[in-house]
């Protein structure tokens, strides 16, 4: 059968992968929605917006506006979590065509009593549509266009403004187009603005030699509120395996004493749902979640899904695990790297139901004790699938649950994460350091397809990574590194004490710690303070109060022309908050330059005054020149500006 329809629908955007995959927002926030809309001929057309929560019953409807180009926009918000649908609808205009047609001819000097005639069917399909009083001037227009008496009364009401809002508001979609329906996810606030800070556990004691508990942990919450911090992220706190354990520096034979790494799931303690019998009960571990949310902290688990060699699934279940013709199973291995101490899942085992809902049963149980949030480790290594399953069982229940993806992988791959749900991932922020490869990856991140799915978490160092430019760096390369990611990005994390402490010692030659963490416990004084300290509780507690540091897509690099220099300024949606950054990534230097700054965005002409409020020194300035001379010192390589209007 032949189609009728006339409207072409094309290019709607944001889809993901034409649709197959949902776009992410958060509470509150905007989706901008454009497309291409077009027709044969040259009639009027209309076109429409139409969304709905998942569990409303009526979808809404917000027209689109035709810019150019046969590119039409339209906006709406998204007031609560969870799913909401979305799809464009887009029509001939038959009543506006009528009345553009007739207004042409008018000013033409044509006669066009015939044509008036014609109007009074669309008056009449729109009768009953509108409200009273429309209804009387339409009853109205309906008698007189077709009253030749009538006729120049006629003719200067059908070029009225009036005429054509009501024939706008109440359009009659003859032959209708409709395109597929998309999806968007919107999460809670916090899936886009978070502060992590990660520490072991195991490390918390006072006493040098002693095993830290949770309850440790409970001592140190005020200190990470004080900093500024809402996330605090554990390692892994199940039974570590106790076969094949690895020793200090991950050596591949642990002496006596050695506690093994925190990533070698499973003993005869219990496996992913048991707590490490030296840090504690569930009772304790529930206890500091409760005290952690009293402290405006969220208590984020890994969720770690390998085994150690006597994780009691081995036993339970060999299935989910591959073995080879001499009875053992392929520890784990990421050349150079060897981890002998942990069995990979077997993911094609012909149990993988069994397997995926045991995963699955993990998350629900830490969800039940009260967790919401979730780094996920190495989940490049586990199928894609996998994660669109679970991720979608659980957000169905749990809509609020946040899932931090630990993929310092392919850049494809991390993005492939990112599509089936991962609320937010880890970057190659670590590994970026000049300028200019500073501004091509945010750009990359915020000006790309990437801002529609793939939130950014900015982390300058991790157990895992001690990056080259950190190893025996100064306070002032700190304080750079932790102001760059607080301000680029809306989500970011340290690896604490030791970033707080410049404790940087490496392997010779990588980008790892020297006496690592994830191998044996560390003994700190927690009640140390510096100026490195100081400037990350500024830092943290100014983006709290700040909702253009609240967002990471809504940024705009600054020209200036000295290389050491970053100048970029931010703004939250109705711009009633807007940020001008200026960072040094010279850490040992004084750098001066001139800034050109946007005038235009913050809608200002040149010569009128900016009250620029530097946050960290809570000095004030003038500005009222699109150039304006900037000089940061090695001793403290930033400004963050709030602008007064």
């Amino acid at each position: 059968m032949q189609n009728q329809k006339r409207v072409i629908i094309d290019y709607v955007s944001p889809s993901i992968n034409c649709g197959e995959f949902y776009i992410k927002r958060v509470v509150n926030e905007i989706i901008n929605i454009d497309a291409h809309i077009l027709a044969d001929g040259h009639d009027v057309l209309g076109a429409s917006v139409l969304y709905k929560h998942k569990n409303a019953k009526k979808w809404i409807e917000t027209r689109m506006v035709l810019r150019s180009n046969d590119e039409w926009q339209a906006t709406f918000h998204v007031e609560k979590p969870g799913f909401y649908s979305y799809k464009v609808q887009a029509w001939v205009d038959y009543a506006l065509n009528w009345r553009q047609g007739l207004i042409r001819k008018i000013n033409d000097g044509q006669h066009v009593a015939s044509e008036l005639l014609e109007g009074v069917k669309h008056i009449e399909a729109v009768l009953k549509k509108v409200k009273a009083q429309d209804k009387a001037y339409l009853k109205h227009l309906h008698r007189i266009f077709q009253n030749k008496s009538d006729y120049k009364e006629a003719i200067a009401e059908a070029n009225t403004e009036r005429l054509y809002q009501i024939f706008y508001a109440n359009p009659v979609k003859i032959l209708a187009n409709t395109s597929k329906t998309y999806q968007v996810f919107v999460d809670r606030k916090k899936a886009r603005f978070s502060t992590w800070y990660e520490f072991f556990p195991r490390s918390a004691s006072e006493k040098k030699g002693v095993h830290g508990t949770l309850k440790d942990c409970e001592r140190l919450l005020p200190r990470i509120k004080n900093m500024g911090f809402d996330v605090l992220y554990l390692p892994p706190i199940h039974p570590i395996g106790e076969v094949n354990r690895k020793g200090k520096n991950n050596t591949t034979e642990a002496q006596i004493g050695d506690v093994g790494s925190t990533w070698g799931v499973g003993s005869k303690h219990g496996g992913h749902k048991a707590i490490h019998p030296e840090l504690g009960t569930l009772a304790d571990f529930k206890s500091l979640i409760k005290k952690a949310k009293e402290n405006n902290i969220e208590i984020a688990m890994d969720y770690a899904l390998q085994a150690a060699p006597d994780h009691p699934w081995v036993k339970d279940h060999p299935k989910w695990f591959k073995w080879r013709p001499d009875g053992t199973v392929q520890y784990a291995e990421n050349p150079p790297k060897k981890y002998q101490d942990i069995l990979p899942i077997y993911w094609e085992s012909d149990d993988y139901k069994n397997l995926w809902n045991a995963c699955l049963d993990i998350l629900m149980y830490w969800i039940d004790c009260g967790i919401k949030i979730f780094r996920v480790d190495n989940p490049h290594t586990k199928p894609f699938y996998f994660w669109t399953w679970i991720i979608a069982q659980v957000k169905a229940k749990h809509p609020d649950v946040i899932f931090l993806a630990e993929a310092f992988t392919a850049p494809k791959v991390m993005q492939q994460l990112a599509k089936n749900g991962f609320t937010q991932s880890y970057t190659y922020f670590t590994w970026r350091e000049s300028k200019q490869e500073l501004i091509e990856y945010v750009e990359e991140l915020t000006q790309t397809e990437l801002s529609e799915y793939m939130q950014p978490n900015f982390w300058p160092n991790t157990p895992d990574i001690n990056p080259y430019y950190l190893q025996g760096a100064n306070e002032s390369k700190h304080i750079q590194r932790y102001a760059l990611a607080a301000t680029l990005s809306s989500s970011i994390g340290i690896y604490g004490p030791v970033f707080e402490y410049m404790l940087s010692t490496p392997l010779p030659g990588r980008e790892e710690y020297i006496n690592s963490e994830k191998f044996q416990i560390t003994h700190y004084n927690w009640d140390i303070q510096n100026k490195l300290i100081a400037f990350i509780s500024k830092i943290n507690h100014i983006r709290h109060n700040n909702p253009a540091l609240q967002q990471t897509k809504n940024i705009k690099f600054c020209y200036i022309e000295n290389d050491h220099l970053l100048a970029f300024y931010k703004w939250n949606d109705d711009k009633t908050n807007e940020i001008f950054v200026v960072i040094s990534l010279d850490d040992h230097h004084t750098q001066k330059g001139t800034v050109q700054v946007p005038l235009h965005d913050i809608g200002v002409q040149e010569g009128e005054p900016l009250e620029m409020h530097d946050l960290i020194t809570n000095s004030r300035y003038n500005w009222s020149s699109e150039w304006c001379y900037i000089e940061l010192h090695a001793s403290m390589p930033v400004h963050v500006f709030k602008i007064n209007k």
